[in-house]
């Protein structure tokens, strides 16, 4: 039986210092049929070359193709994902960011589960790797499509595409592409709708992703005025999307949830203004703040302090959290 192609979209930018690590481990994975699809978004740096070099290393390699496309202008990682989707022709498709890496067995293994019980979607867990060490986290265990919504929306379920594996089947059947211009939520615009219209989903217990942090300031998010903007507009096609599509009875609920979910990164910061930030961005939702049980008591009970504006607990919880669990620990 002829395995198939798996296309592989890395979106490309200013990459030159990471992307190395990247490379070496798509050029070795054990699965020999890839589709590897490079978005070099206008890139100022040594990307391009290094692209360049990877691609002549395949020389004479019958079996992993390398597709190469440029924009003359930077467009952002939306536009360089959906340039990756119109050009991918594989059975399957699955992202890598230029700055992780991917286990060696990792599509390997990932083909032949989807293959053998005809899963749609195949979600599995993930390496959050520092410095010096890394730490394995666990996805939270879905039984259908619509349970795996639901745990993305009270915020159980990471949304990522790179724990994801899926039938290109969904994105053309359906059209599903990234919003341009809308850099940040797009994962989750995406997901849900992948896992919308899938048929059969399941999971792995393997680790295969490692998603990098370099220290513990980019475990923090600083939004500034137009990552709000792209998130809420991301925000806004899925709670549409559903409102459209989906009968879930608690659905207004979960989406108040998701709303303080996604504006959580303001209160993981040790600026007030990013306090004001959170109080201001979707407000009809503070009321939630310690409603919803899916989520830690730590984190609903920050929540709960930053709507009386007790911002002397929101900073104390970063350093505690940011500067000591994560800082000193996990460095």
């Amino acid at each position: 039986m002829k395995l198939p192609y798996v296309s592989i979209i890395i979106p490309v930018y200013n990459a030159e210092k990471t992307i190395g690590l990247s490379l070496d481990s798509l050029r070795n994975q054990t699965y020999p049929y890839l589709e590897l699809i490079f978005i070099n978004d206008a890139s100022q740096d040594e990307s391009l070359k290094m692209l360049k070099d990877f691609r002549a290393s395949f020389d004479g390699n019958k079996e992993v193709i390398i597709v190469l496309a440029n924009h003359d202008v930077n467009r952002g990682v939306a536009c360089a994902r959906n340039t990756g989707l119109d050009l991918a022709t594989g059975k399957y498709i699955y992202y890598v960011d230029a700055d992780d890496q991917l286990d060696h067995h990792a599509i390997e293994l990932l083909v032949t589960k989807a293959e053998k019980e005809d899963f749609d979607i195949l979600g599995f867990n993930w390496y959050l790797k520092f410095s010096n060490n890394e730490r394995k986290m666990i996805q939270a265990t879905f039984q259908d499509n619509q349970d795996a919504i639901r745990l993305m929306l009270n915020g159980n379920l990471r949304w990522n595409l790179w724990i994801f594996f899926a039938k290109r089947k969904l994105y053309e059947d359906h059209n599903i592409r990234f919003i341009p211009g809308k850099n940040m939520g797009e994962d989750l615009m995406v997901s849900v709708k992948l896992f919308h219209y899938a048929k059969k989903v399941g999971q792995i217990s393997d680790a295969f992703y490692h998603y990098g942090q370099s220290n513990q300031e980019s475990l923090t998010k600083v939004y500034a005025e137009k990552h709000i903007q792209e998130v809420s507009g991301n925000l806004e096609e899925v709670e549409n999307f559903l409102k459209a599509n989906n009968n879930m009875v608690d659905l207004e609920n979960l989406l108040a949830f998701l709303k303080l979910n996604i504006k959580l990164p303001m209160l993981i910061s040790s600026q007030k203004k990013q306090y004001i930030r959170w109080l201001n961005l979707f407000p009809e939702v503070n009321k939630y703040a310690m409603e919803n049980k899916a989520q830690s008591l730590r984190i609903r009970f920050l929540q709960f302090m930053a709507t009386k504006k007790q911002f002397w607990f929101v900073k104390l919880h970063y350093y505690v959290i940011i500067r000591v669990v994560y800082g000193i620990i996990y460095h």
